[in-house]
């Protein structure tokens, strides 16, 4: 998007009562021909220069800023702190899979190491696995070991994302096994034995049946947009707030920032973002009330 177009985002979002911007692009993209003469024709030299630019536009509009941008590393995630309330990388899996092998970014020790530097840095973060890669139940158990253990040490981590995999036609993984709704409810079941409890299960509730798999232990059903798509998955809508209160039966829809309570208490974010946060807080606070 150009900053044209991520200011008038930001601007209506603010309007429509959006507190979080998602900042989201693809791993190393100057890697990618074309790239770097684009970022320059826009006035920035690298993507991170742009991301925190914009990130800053987000402050000013009054949406607190989440970046999820594949690897960082500890010095690129320490500059983008104080712009940020959260950022997050998701695990994906410990298992070295062929659906891997061409992206260097998602070898297993790169991702726990950006995800311990996280919490070296105190970001509330989120992480998660990815379901119906080619992994096995015995790799999806191990993953959750890692990251419980990474938040044994650093206490950093807000949620974890047990994410369906959407196989998409014309791609090498078109035939990718979809997993089943009750493997995704075992998977659940596993993650709450082995998460710790000051840990959310997020499942996103546009890519599942969330109505059947509450009960399994979600928690959390993550960020949705009255405005923007799902630019990961264009092809499945963002269900609406009135449809999330169907979606969760006789369960309570709490509204929340992109930095969980506990982090605000502890004070586990940049001073300059404190009055905006405050303000949020209190502003959701009295819309649920």
């Amino acid at each position: 998007m150009r900053p044209q177009e991520v200011e008038q985002t930001l601007k209506h979002g603010a309007l429509m009562g959006c507190t979080e911007a998602l900042f989201t692009f693809g791993e190393r993209p100057e890697e990618e021909h074309g790239f770097n003469d684009y970022i320059h024709r826009i006035g920035y030299t690298t993507i991170l220069d742009y991301c925190e630019a914009m990130c800053k536009k987000s402050i000013q509009f009054g949406i607190l800023p989440h970046t999820n941008a594949g690897i960082l590393t500890y010095e690129e995630m320490k500059r983008l702190r104080p712009v940020n309330a959260s950022m997050g990388l998701m695990l994906e899996t410990t298992a070295k899979l062929p659906a891997h092998a061409n992206s260097k970014g998602k070898d297993p020790e790169v991702r726990i190491a950006m995800i311990e530097g996280a919490g070296k840095l105190k970001i509330p973060f989120t992480t998660g696995i990815l379901l119906g890669i080619g992994e096995k139940t015995s790799d999806r158990e191990e993953s959750l070991i890692i990251i419980r253990n990474i938040h044994k040490r650093y206490k950093h981590i807000q949620e974890v994302i047990l994410q369906n995999f959407c196989p998409k036609p014309g791609t090498p993984m078109a035939g990718f096994h979809i997993p089943t709704t009750d493997e995704i409810c075992a998977t659940l079941q596993l993650a709450r034995e082995i998460l710790q409890k000051d840990i959310a299960i997020q499942i996103p509730p546009n890519l599942l049946d969330a109505s059947t798999l509450i009960s399994c232990g979600v928690d959390d059903l993550g960020g949705v947009s009255p405005l923007t798509i799902d630019y990961v998955n264009p092809e499945h809508p963002w269900p609406a707030i009135e449809e999330l209160k169907k979606i969760i039966g006789n369960a309570e829809l709490i509204e929340r920032l992109c930095i969980y309570p506990q982090f605000i208490k502890r004070g586990w974010y940049d001073t300059n973002l404190e009055p905006l946060i405050n303000q949020l807080a209190q502003t959701i606070k009295s819309r649920s009330s």
